[in-house]
């Protein structure tokens, strides 16, 4: 599961988060699909933080 989270597009990783996410409302998930959830979510924080970090690390600061 761990390599297959990195293969997929953060478009599929937010379909997938959206899925479970209403899965989960209306009919619950089972002990799996919870723990899917959980590693998903995980996988989405440390993306945006990688990809906010990058962005950081880009800016350059000019002195007038």
């Amino acid at each position: 599961l761990m390599s297959k989270r990195w293969a997929m597009s953060e478009e599929e990783l937010v379909k997938r988060i959206n899925f479970l996410s209403k899965k989960s409302k209306q009919e619950g998930l089972n002990d799996i699909e919870k723990q899917e959830q959980k590693n998903l979510r995980q996988e989405y924080v440390n993306r945006f933080k990688n990809n906010l970090r990058q962005q950081l690390d880009n800016i350059k600061i000019q002195k007038n």
